[in-house]
């Protein structure tokens, strides 16, 4: 199956889902080569990894396929520079950037062909990287685990938004997503694909212990919580560690304290050491909507039969007969 929007024609892939890049579910080879196999854009999530480790996993997938694959890099992460010099030398097909500015790298990648997606939160944000020259925009609603828009604005209000704002620019839209449905949503917001993170966190091949796969598979939509407001703010799945720090926010505690208190929790202890308990457990509200854990490329391919039979069902304007009456009169 094809679905061909703009984005799928700018990334030349078959079908319009994205993989999200998450640190540790993706920071591997295994999940992007599987979506990217399967007709999708997988991500390498090299937020936390090594250089050499990165370099490995991209040799990984581009021994497995010739299909297009994406590498996501938070500018702001320790050793970024050197990062970017090994992107550049590894030619990477697609980079997706986020929390920093795209004339950070864009000299750097566009003379490779490399073809850049910024991650951006506000039509502000969105004009900027589209002025600066990104080839499209990922927009991320508040829905989302991990790092959502300060404003917590939802994706549906968001995307169209950006839709309006920059209309000329391919934009992806991420938050809240897990099925067909969800992708016949993003599309007609104005979208020319959807970013399924949580969802992808329940793929066989997502690098995450089964504690936290399990905390998430069980959540309800209600379950997830925002901390660290200005510290850095994430969503979360209830825990000990979120709810200490919901009642530490609360109590107005001093800032520096605040902070001890949120950078004391990791998600590493949670993703890699199974701590739920007082590990940051990122997940996006949509995990009350998963009820499974299947190979990513079965989740490719369930989004894309869906996407069909939602678009198929939809209902299609009848004609005024007033109306017909005059055109036929005419």
């Amino acid at each position: 199956m094809r679905i061909e929007t703009s984005v799928t024609r700018l990334l030349g892939i078959d079908l319009p889902i994205i993989q999200a890049g998450m640190s540790w579910a993706s920071s591997n080879a295994a999940l992007a080569l599987a979506v990217s196999q399967a007709g999708g854009l997988g991500i390498i999530a090299a937020g936390p990894m090594y250089r050499d480790d990165l370099a490995a996993a991209i040799d990984e997938v581009r021994a497995g396929t010739d299909r297009p694959f994406a590498v996501n890099l938070p500018l702001y992460r320790k050793g970024a520079e050197e990062i970017i010099d090994l992107l550049v030398e590894k030619r990477v097909p697609v980079l997706v950037a986020s929390q920093g500015s795209p004339k950070k790298y864009l000299h750097r990648f566009k003379p490779l062909g490399t073809i850049c997606l910024h991650v951006v939160a506000g039509e502000d944000h969105a004009r900027k990287a589209a002025d600066a020259g990104v080839d499209a925009l990922i927009a991320v609603g508040g829905e989302a685990g991990g790092h959502p828009p300060p404003d917590l604005v939802s994706t549906l209000v968001l995307g169209r938004a950006i839709a309006k704002a920059v209309p000329h620019v391919p934009l992806v839209l991420s938050g809240g997503f897990t099925d067909g449905q969800g992708l016949a949503a993003a599309l007609s917001l104005g979208a020319g694909a959807a970013q399924f993170g949580t969802r992808f966190m329940l793929s066989c091949e997502a690098r995450l212990h089964d504690a936290y796969k399990d905390l998430v598979l069980q959540a309800r939509i209600g379950d997830t919580v925002v901390v660290g407001r200005d510290l850095g703010m994430i969503r979360v799945l209830r825990n000990v560690f979120a709810d200490r720090m919901m009642e530490i926010e609360r109590q107005g505690t001093p800032e520096d304290v605040r902070r001890a208190f949120f950078q004391s929790a990791s998600l590493k202890a949670a993703a890699f050491g199974g701590d739920t308990q007082m590990g940051k457990i990122e997940a996006g509200q949509s995990a009350g909507l998963v009820s499974d854990i299947l190979p990513a490329a079965d989740i490719v391919k369930r989004i894309a039969l869906e996407y069909a039979a939602t678009a198929a069902a939809l209902p299609r304007p009848v004609p005024n007969k007033n109306e017909e009456r005059k055109l036929h009169a005419g």
